[in-house]
């Protein structure tokens, strides 16, 4: 026999890593961060893409095995946190652009008992990549480079990426950078950070991602605006008794968030928690923003339509008006219920007496057959014909009056023959 071939250490960790035993899944996580910071300590270190790949591999099949929830967070949590392992800015670009990669090359084989755990991953991958940036300082290059690798692995029409990714990268994006950098980022900053959905909302052809990022990131952010003008406000009056130093807001903007209004929590299934602090936006920059991509040429007609909308409510919210100041605090957490008052509001008052009007005639009418349609329009001819009655049996009760004729028709079909039973009597007499 040959000598045995030694095996890449990358391989190596990926094997043990979809091993069958916990304690050996376990063990593999922890060698892989050593070695992770071992190598890419060194000057002449690093991993290439094709190395990465297996080394998620092994990781997303690492998820795949582990069961009972509680031990999927606490897994969840230490794969993500690999990311801070990486050295350098390139590094963890890398290692985030593969863990994209893995998640739409694998989603199609994920059956439905294990979506939830690796929607689990992908929304705590997103918070520690946002936290990375919040680490340097929401460097403006560090950020575009970050936002370019986000839409070109997920968003982009050659992507590839399943449904699944792009709705749920779309659902968790804002939700994850209010838990980061709402206590810190202005509204330019927050502009920024936007402006590639802005971009894409824009030019898109899957009509799905335009609904998803509609309503995800700009409808969210008007549902969002009383509590960031609550906050605001609040920060303001602080300010002015001196309990908090004062921070330089952008000319016509909403900036800044009450630092003390909550604490960044992983948890994301209360609600209350991401209600507490909220991003501030300057409402017009946005709208100008998404003006400016929608009135293109290139922009397809229903992008246009639909992004206008909320272009209006936009420019709405800069001059301080609330299109929605009757709806109760309630319909801004429940989407659906929101849609509900606002489409009973559009209904002006003629629409709602014809519909009442209708309905009373229905309910006036309890037979709506086209039998009894004809007999009321017979018998508002005739008014000596008597019309059915609301008690009545209803088809069974009311053609008494067309049965009738069918005796007689029985009678002269007979040719006047008596029936059968007097004919026999009166035979029966003559003998």
């Amino acid at each position: 026999m040959g000598p045995r071939v030694q095996l890449p250490p990358e391989i190596q960790l990926a094997q043990r890593l979809a091993g069958n035993e916990q304690v050996t899944r376990d063990r593999a996580v922890r060698k892989l961060r050593k070695y992770i910071v071992a190598r890419t300590q060194r000057a002449e270190g690093g991993f290439t893409h094709d190395e990465l790949l297996k080394v998620w591999k092994g990781l997303f099949y690492c998820m795949w095995m582990q069961d009972k929830p509680l031990l999927q967070e606490e897994l969840g949590r230490t794969i993500s946190q690999l990311i801070h392992a990486f050295q350098t800015p390139e590094a963890q670009h890398l290692f985030l652009q593969t863990f994209w990669q893995t998640m739409n090359r694998e989603w199609m084989g994920i059956d439905r008992l294990r979506l939830d755990k690796f929607y689990m991953l992908m929304r705590m991958v997103l918070h520690e990549s946002l936290k990375a940036l919040k680490t340097r300082g929401w460097d403006e290059r560090q950020t575009e480079q970050l936002l370019e690798l986000l839409m070109t692995e997920i968003l982009h029409p050659d992507s590839q990426a399943p449904n699944g990714v792009k709705s749920h990268f779309i659902e968790i994006f804002l939700e994850e950078l209010t838990k980061v950098g709402a206590h810190e980022l202005t509204a330019d900053q927050n502009l920024r950070l936007i402006g590639p959905f802005c971009t894409v909302a824009a030019r898109t052809q899957d009509s799905l991602v335009l609904h998803n990022i509609t309503r995800g990131i700009f409808e969210a952010i008007v549902e969002q605006a009383p509590l960031a003008i609550e906050d605001l406000m609040k920060e303001l009056a602080e300010e002015r008794d001196g309990d908090t130093p004062s921070r330089e807001p952008p000319e016509g903007s909403v900036s800044g968030a009450e630092p003390d209004l909550g604490k960044e929590q992983g948890s994301d299934d209360d609600e209350e928690d991401s209600a507490g602090t909220v991003l501030q936006f300057d409402y017009e920059a946005v709208a100008n923003r998404l003006f400016e991509m929608a009135s293109r040429r290139d922009t397809p007609p229903q992008n246009r339509k639909r992004l206008y909308k909320v272009i209006r409510k936009l420019q709405a919210l800069s001059e301080g008006l609330f299109p929605e100041d009757d709806i109760p605090e309630k319909a801004y957490r429940n989407p659906r219920g929101g849609r509900r008052v606002r489409m009973k509001k559009r209904l002006s008052e003629s629409q709602l007496q014809n519909k009442t009007g209708r309905a009373a005639e229905e309910a006036s009418c309890p037979d709506p057959s086209p039998v009894s349609a004809r007999r009321r329009r017979s018998a508002g001819a005739d008014p000596a014909v008597p019309r059915e009655q609301p008690g009545g049996r209803g088809r069974r009760g009311a053609p008494k009056r067309r049965r009738r004729p069918w005796a007689g028709a029985r009678a002269k079909a007979a040719d006047g023959q008596a029936p059968k039973a007097k004919r026999k009597r009166a035979l029966e007499g003559q003998k």
